[in-house]
């Protein structure tokens, strides 16, 4: 493996943004100083001008391989994640097979050892009947357990109670949930259809998934968890009132309980339904301009700990079906950096605090080994970004295999140059390298 000496960069990393060089070597970061000589055996890139940030870790993705590859798979994904300066990913069970059994989620990293473009793990999927194997699952190389508790579209549905509270007390492993109420949906959509009939508009998402569906399934997830002692994170919030469930007077090193945002609740609100239709329709709903700025509060005072994007795509086929038949879910792994970015030039967030949700915070909550942060020793996972070099997404240059964004249209004032991962330039000056090196995660526990 060939060493790298990027030169004359602006670093950024655990609160500080300075100039600096970094060496590496055998995939990892030898050097950090101000100025490192080169030699004949180093390729040398010019970062002038550039920023460098650890390579974003996205928590939350649903890549649809196995079983869903007309939508997307992990190479065409993970090709879109090292778009967007994403290096580390951690895909979800609902994929089809339901990654339910250590066979299936094993088959899972076999396909990512030999196609993924980014680092990987994998969510180990639980029911309500596979308690067994969940208990099977090795904290060392898989990164948690992830539940739907009361609403899923994966046949994943969780909701014997005794089960769950089974699940809560037998692991210490860290349990992610997605959480939504199913009776209280079901409930506003039987309303719904007895005032529209089969064409409800696509305004009636946030009101049919309501926040009081959010808040009723997070809050007992919650409670659940303080009486058994589990580790819960809970996947992306959308609401206002559930951010009061989450404290911010401890380090995140010792929170038992945490959160994540993605991406389209920072950025969406229930206005823009009317221009962008079921193409911001998710799983929670993009909900008020209200809920959005109590969540972005909740970002910047540390209630919230990561920031990811639940990247999960359709074809524009079935996106673009009436309300009751379209897919929620959308692609957003390669716009989520740069998006996040564009809040920095507004004012809305600091670059340090950017590289610490997306980056820093999933390697600290999840407990990923030597990844995460710019630091001497730890893996070469950079995102080089150009702060100054605009362009409009569309579909031509959506990397994605469904081959639509809902940014569409869209200028962002920054834009992701070169990605490395475990040392190696898995794009350089916004040319995606055909080699494949990513490595599965490991974990610290």
């Amino acid at each position: 493996m060939k060493s790298i000496l990027i030169k004359n960069g602006t670093i950024v990393n655990e609160g500080s943004v300075f100039k600096s060089d970094i060496l590496i070597e055998n995939g990892r970061i030898s050097r950090i100083s101000d100025s490192i000589d080169s030699n004949p055996d180093c390729e040398v890139f010019d970062a002038t001008n550039k920023v460098i940030l650890p390579g974003v870790i996205d928590d939350q993705v649903h890549f649809r391989e196995p079983g869903l590859t007309h939508k997307g798979n992990i190479n065409s994904e993970s090709r879109a994640a090292i778009a967007g300066g994403t290096t580390s990913f951690i895909e979800q069970p609902n994929t089809v097979p339901n990654a339910v059994t250590q066979e299936i989620l094993e088959e899972k990293y076999q396909i990512a050892n030999e196609t993924s473009h980014a680092n990987y793990s994998f969510m180990m999927g639980g029911t309500n009947d596979n308690l067994e194997e969940v208990l099977k699952t090795n904290p060392r190389n898989v990164a948690g357990i992830k539940l739907f508790l009361g609403s899923s579209t994966g046949n994943m549905l969780v909701d014997n109670q005794d089960v769950l509270e089974k699940i809560f007390s037998s692991t210490k492993m860290l349990i992610a949930v997605h959480c939504e109420d199913e009776q209280t949906i079901r409930e506003n959509l039987e309303k719904a259809k007895e005032q529209f009939g089969d064409d409800i508009p696509v305004t009636q998402h946030p009101v049919i998934r309501s926040a009081e569906a959010c808040y009723k399934s997070s809050s007992k997830a919650i409670e659940l968890a303080k009486k058994t002692g589990a580790r819960l994170h809970v996947f992306h919030l959308s609401t206002g009132i559930e951010t009061d469930l989450f404290r911010n007077d401890i380090p995140l090193e010792e929170k038992m309980i945490t959160a994540e945002v993605c991406v389209h609740h920072l950025t969406f609100s229930d206005e823009d339904y009317l221009t962008k239709g079921n193409f911001i329709k998710w799983n929670p709903a993009v909900k008020s301009a209200s809920d959005r700025e109590k969540i972005w509060e909740a970002l910047l005072d540390d209630r919230i700990d990561v920031i990811a994007t639940d990247h999960a795509p359709h074809t524009i086929e079935e996106k673009s079906k009436k309300y009751s038949e379209a897919p929620s879910g959308g692609p957003l792994v390669q716009h989520s950096l740069v998006a996040m970015l564009e809040f920095v030039k507004e004012g809305k967030i600091s670059i340090e605090k950017v590289v610490e949700k997306m980056a820093h915070n999933p390697a600290k909550l999840f407990k990923i080994e030597e990844r995460g942060f710019i630091k001497e020793g730890y893996f070469a996972d950079l995102a080089i970004v150009d702060l100054n070099d605009p362009w409009e997404v569309t579909k031509e240059n959506v990397v994605a295999k469904c081959g639509w964004s809902p940014f569409e249209g869209k200028t962002f004032s920054s834009k992701v140059d070169s990605t490395i991962v475990n040392g190696n330039f898995a794009m350089k000056n916004g040319v995606i390298s055909d080699g494949k090196f990513g490595q599965r995660l490991l974990f610290n526990r």
